[in-house]
């Protein structure tokens, strides 16, 4: 083989394997913009819920913690958390609590009722009392965040009445 003929054979390999890094770099970038406005558009939950003793009759009163970049998200976000958490999580604690859901798929099922439920003008803030006599804790724990906690009420019988009649959820003894 001529000095020639080994050169251009090199060229045509070193060709196609610079075609095929060039292709898996567009791929792999075309992944990643799928990927992040995946994450973007999706609501990812990040709270905890327990107990805080006993409600008035309708109610679980739970103590909630929540997160947000400013100390006024967190707490407009801390409204979420506590219907999320009564609907999907349960609540942990002295007086323990079943999702009112029954199980987290009903989320995942019932995507586009939560999506517009849960969104700015979604209905879940009416199910939500917050009392202002009582404390609220705040901590700063990043740079850009900030970690609220403080006691709410749940109006768990008109939730899941409301979500019955919606036949989100089955109707208790059904």
């Amino acid at each position: 083989m001529s000095y020639g003929r080994l050169w251009r054979t090199l060229h045509e390999e070193n060709a196609k394997l610079m075609e095929h890094i060039l292709f898996s770099k567009k791929s792999l970038l075309v992944l990643t913009i799928v990927f992040l406005s995946f994450n973007l558009f999706s609501q990812e939950w990040h709270y905890e819920i327990t107990c805080a003793g006993t409600g008035v009759q309708g109610t679980y009163l739970v103590e909630v913690t929540s997160y947000g970049k400013t100390v006024d998200a967190a707490l407009a976000q801390m409204k979420k958390d506590a219907v999320h958490g009564v609907l999907f999580k349960g609540i942990s604690g002295k007086c323990s609590q079943k999702p009112l859901a029954g199980k987290a798929e009903v989320e995942y099922e019932k995507k586009d009722f939560f999506d517009k439920f849960f969104s700015a003008s979604g209905d879940y803030e009416k199910y939500v009392i917050v009392d202002q006599n009582t404390g609220l804790e705040v901590a700063k724990v990043g740079k850009r965040e900030y970690k609220v906690t403080k006691v709410v009420s749940v109006k768990k019988d008109m939730l899941r009445k409301d979500l019955e009649k919606a036949g989100i959820i089955k109707a208790l003894g059904f």
